[in-house]
């Protein structure tokens, strides 16, 4: 018989107590259940996507909440579309990868990291938006540019990034050879000549599209700045509109943004699933509309059209049509020894 006296009682009902409390506690540390937890996604892309891109991803991350119950958090990396394409190749952690060429991924292609046949995996052949290369001036356009010819006449000075390490340079320099091209019924000499003649006016390369933006806009350096659509009405935006005017050459060249996962990356972080949906969602009507509303031309045809006084009428020339794609145009015009390295004289 065992006899539990006042005290014993007491201290019974103290751990009793002591337990209860510890296991509230306890239960207020178990990790949350997993639908709850936050998914990391890293975007490598190129220069002037940051304003869209931060859009976007909020816009995203709600969707993949609702979708999955997942919160999102999604890091960015912008530069240069070939630096930036070199960084994931030399082991920048992308899960996925926006560029402006399909060279800059292609070359991820070989070791792995995309997948061959990339370009099947969503529509366009994997570019969800276009733009294209328009001229910025200063307000009034005291230089008189109206078109690519104007950028070869004596004491104008041009804005571009460098064709070696950017694909805005590279869509302006292809920009400048079509235009010769058409110009001079096809002339391949006139064509070097002439481009020749537009970098001879060219102060300074920068690396990256928003560099060549700083450089004529803050810096007050050169006449006319070479750069993508959206890039040239953001700086309106928010360096004024006071301050600057908008021409739209009679030619340009369009200008696609083809998305890719890097498989094994987005694999070893868990990221598959994430990373797919994260590109397949550009091209709902949400994405759609906020490239439109970032001056980014959308691939849906309502959208566009929708939106159309946005982007002006102007004859668009492909990178196929003018060089033979992007794989013979880094062959002959941006290869160390190549076209631009023979036309371009530094000052």
């Amino acid at each position: 018989m065992i006899t539990l006296t006042l005290s014993h009682l007491r201290g019974r009902q103290h751990r009793t107590r002591r337990w209860l409390l510890g296991a509230a506690v306890s239960s207020l540390l178990v990790p949350l259940p997993l639908h709850a937890a936050e998914q990391k996604l890293l975007n490598v892309s190129y220069d002037v996507t940051r304003e869209f891109y931060k859009d976007y991803n909020d816009a995203f991350a709600k969707h993949w909440k609702i979708k999955t119950g997942n919160d999102v958090l999604v890091d960015q990396s912008h530069g240069g579309s070939s630096k930036q394409a070199r960084a994931v190749l030399d082991g920048l952690s992308a899960d996925v990868v926006t560029f402006n060429q399909s060279t800059d991924i292609d070359i991820l292609v070989p070791s792995g990291l995309v997948a061959k046949d990339w370009t099947a995996k969503y529509p366009n052949n994997a570019a969800p938006y276009t733009s294209t290369i328009l001229f910025l001036v200063r307000k009034g356009n005291p230089k008189g540019i109206k078109d690519w010819s104007d950028l070869v006449k004596d004491g104008v000075q041009v804005i571009i990034p460098n064709p070696k390490t950017s694909g805005n340079g590279r869509y302006s320099y292809i920009g400048a050879w079509a235009y010769a091209l058409k110009s001079d019924g096809g002339n391949e000499d006139k064509a070097k000549e002439f481009v020749g003649k537009l970098f001879k006016n060219v102060p300074v390369l920068d690396t990256g599209g928003r560099g060549a933006t700083t450089t004529f806009a803050q810096n007050g350096i050169g006449d006319v700045l070479l750069t993508f659509e959206n890039e040239v009405h953001l700086t309106l935006k928010e360096l004024g509109a006071d301050k600057f005017d908008i021409v739209v050459p009679s030619l340009s060249i369009l200008a696609d943004a083809p998305v890719a996962v890097v498989e094994t990356v987005a694999k070893k972080n868990g990221n598959e699933d994430l990373a797919k949906e994260y590109l397949s969602y550009l091209y709902s009507d949400e994405g759609q509309e906020l490239a439109a509303k970032h001056y980014y031309r959308p691939r849906n045809a309502d959208i566009l059209k929708k939106h159309g006084d946005r982007f002006p009428e102007v004859k668009l020339v492909t990178i196929d049509e003018i060089a033979g794609g992007w794989a013979n145009a880094l062959k002959v015009h941006f290869k160390d020894g190549g076209v631009f390295d023979q036309i371009y004289q530094r000052k």
